[in-house]
């Protein structure tokens, strides 16, 4: 009778645990969509049989991601308020639409003189609006960004992000593939190339989310239905079947802000829902003294992970949302206070006219809105959830702690990163944001204790050199026996090329254009380094290739003006020169080159007029000032 009461339990546990683990996510079986080689369908076929969700999709935050510049995708306001001034760099800009086409228009004024002006087409749009709306420009399938953008919450225009503070690109911020391949659906990258793509999307897509869907609409077109109410379809991802941290993966490959270092092999087009992300790439986050008060935009997943709720329970970014509804469009506060109300009872602790002025809203409270220290003019939901971080309360002490300190470097996605993974986070650090000398000092220190022998270790140490400015000591340094990257080739001709050993850094610019036959920069210094040895035709070949590919380059048109200088062609030299010039009106070698030029024309008041710009820009020009002594003798 014992071991027959006992079987009975036994088997209650049994089914109490198979129907506990109906409705939990299912990884005992790998979804079919994850293999290699599998295809994209495209949105629109998704849509013959999901219509439904199509329809509230399309209008998310995701779904309205990326467009192309028309009046009606655009969320800004035009006329002549719509005017940005860039105090350090002395540019003005002014958005306009003409004949349904969007346009930029870049001037400077001297009194009442316009002295400069530049026009650039906007092509694209990159932002739901919810927040801003960012502009590219597409230069022969080249991108760029736009040096200004809108702020919808303010309703107004300004410097795009990052461009303030005298670090205003103009029109030469590239697109990357790691930008663009979370603002929008995968686009066509044109092997070769760091921001040419044959092709562009207009959004985020459904299987940005499922993965590829090739299997599914197959199986699905010869009748092999799955019943997903009861059973997991493995045809294709359904998010709330991966387990807790490969949905998190999923949410937070774009919403995990920080440096993205991806693994060796590895491309931002490689990551597949269900994979995890280290697979791919890892994330690493600058800490700061009041990193728990002040965060950038896009790091819900950093924040909710710092909550009491993420770690006493198994919530994920789909307890809460819905990604096929739009937050705007779809009131989800019932929802939201659902999910909180599933742990939390309803007798809150706040006095009634409080809740009452709130409705009862627990995310007005608890997750308020926030700036951004990234971006400028907006505010965002904080995603850390706490008693303490009720909306208007002062943190104790925050207003009188003056700098934050800087306390490192965090591996957000590896529990034990290796020494040449610290290194090259904090190397990637100094060259994309901060170019604090601790940071350098930071990756020495993880390069010395990684393994020097290791090949894979090259790299950091020529980069760590090369962002230093020791030059000879990239030149001294033993080759590894495999070959390199291009960028390390690359970095490896520019130590060269400061050296003065020109055959060397050819050799070398050569090597890295192997690679990246299409990489702008990497050409015009290899041009450069042809012109130097000697081999003016191939230079002038090298500057023509940037040009066909993109005419909007003034170092390549300045260099090329040089070479027909040299060969004679006075006239196609003032071409490129003034061409140069009017890209951009601060290019100090070009004013030079065309100042020379005139003088050897014997047009010497355009050649003084040349060179006091470049002093007026520059007083420290000690190649003007001497000009213009001289021309003054």
């Amino acid at each position: 009778m014992r071991s027959v009461y006992l079987l009975l339990i036994a088997f209650f546990l049994l089914s109490i645990g198979w129907y506990c683990r109906v409705d939990q996510p299912q990884s005992e079986q790998t979804f079919q969509n994850l293999e290699e080689g599998v295809g994209y369908v495209g949105m629109q076929t998704c849509r013959s049989c999901h219509d439904n969700i199509h329809q509230t999709f399309i209008h998310t935050g995701m779904g309205q991601s990326f467009g192309k510049a028309t009046l009606q995708k655009t969320a800004a306001h035009f006329g002549p308020d719509a005017l940005v001034y860039d105090e350090a760099l002395d540019f003005y800009y002014y958005p306009f639409f003409r004949d349904s086409n969007m346009y930029v228009l870049e001037f400077r004024l001297e009194g009442s003189d316009t002295v400069h002006q530049r026009i650039e087409q906007i092509d694209y749009i990159i932002g739901s609006g919810h927040h801003t709306n960012s502009h590219l420009i597409n230069q022969n399938g080249y991108f760029y960004q736009a040096p200004i953008t809108y702020y919808t919450q303010e309703e107004r225009w300004d410097l795009a992000p990052g461009f303030d503070q005298g670090a205003n690109l103009r029109f030469s911020r590239y697109l990357s593939s790691e930008c663009i391949t979370c603002h929008n659906y995968f686009p066509e990258p044109v092997i070769g190339s760091i921001n040419k793509y044959a092709s562009m999307p207009t959004g985020i897509e459904c299987e940005r989310c499922h993965g590829p869907g090739e299997i599914h609409v197959r199986e699905k077109l010869a009748g092999n239905m799955v019943d997903t109410s009861q059973f997991a379809d493995y045809t294709i991802v359904n998010p709330k079947r991966l387990p807790r941290d490969l949905q998190m993966d999923l949410c937070q490959r774009c919403h995990l802000q920080g440096l993205a270092i991806l693994e060796p092999g590895k491309t931002f087009y490689d990551f597949r829902p269900g994979m995890a992300l280290t697979e791919v790439m890892n994330v690493y986050l600058a800490r700061y003294s009041d990193s728990h008060e002040r965060f950038i935009m896009a790091s819900q997943a950093d924040r909710i992970r710092l909550s009491q709720c993420f770690k006493e329970s198994e919530m994920t970014c789909i307890t809460c949302h819905n990604p096929h509804q739009s937050v705007r469009e779809f009131d989800q506060t019932a929802q939201f206070n659902k999910a909180c109300q599933s742990c939390h009872d309803t007798n809150c602790s706040a006095a009634f006219a409080e809740r009452q002025a709130e409705n009862n809203n627990c995310i007005h409270c608890h997750m308020p809105p926030s700036a951004s220290i990234d971006i400028p003019h907006i505010n965002i939901t904080d995603h850390y959830i706490s008693r303490d971080n009720i909306r208007g309360q002062k943190k104790e002490g925050a207003q009188n702690q003056g700098p934050p300190k800087f306390l490192g470097l965090q591996a957000l996605t590896k529990k034990n990163p290796t020494p040449l993974d610290m290194a090259t986070a904090y190397l990637a650090l100094y060259e994309k944001y901060v170019p604090a000398e601790i940071m350098l000092d930071s990756a020495r220190y993880y390069i010395n204790r990684a393994d020097r022998e290791q090949q894979a270790t090259f790299p950091a140490l020529v980069q760590y050199y090369y962002l230093r400015e020791a030059y000879d000591s990239i030149t001294l340094l033993k080759l590894p026996s495999t070959p390199l990257d291009a960028w390390t080739d690359y970095r490896i001709g520019e130590a060269f090329y400061q050296q003065g050993d020109a055959p060397q850094a050819l050799k070398f610019f050569n090597q890295a254009c192997d690679l990246q036959a299409l990489n702008l920069e990497f050409l015009e210094k290899r041009g450069l380094a042809e012109a130097l040895v000697n081999k003016p035709e191939e230079a002038k070949e090298t500057f023509q290739l940037v040009l066909s590919e993109n005419p909007n380059r003034p170092i390549a048109h300045c260099n090329l003006g040089y070479l027909l200088v040299v060969s004679g062609d006075l006239e196609g030299a003032a071409r490129h020169y003034q061409k140069a010039i009017a890209l951009d009106p601060d290019y100090e070698q070009a004013l030079l080159n065309m100042a020379a030029l005139r003088l050897q024309q014997n047009r010497k008041p355009e050649a003084l007029k040349l060179l006091d710009r470049v002093l007026k820009k520059n007083p420290a020009n000690q190649q003007a000032s001497a000009a213009r002594e001289l021309i003054l003798r």
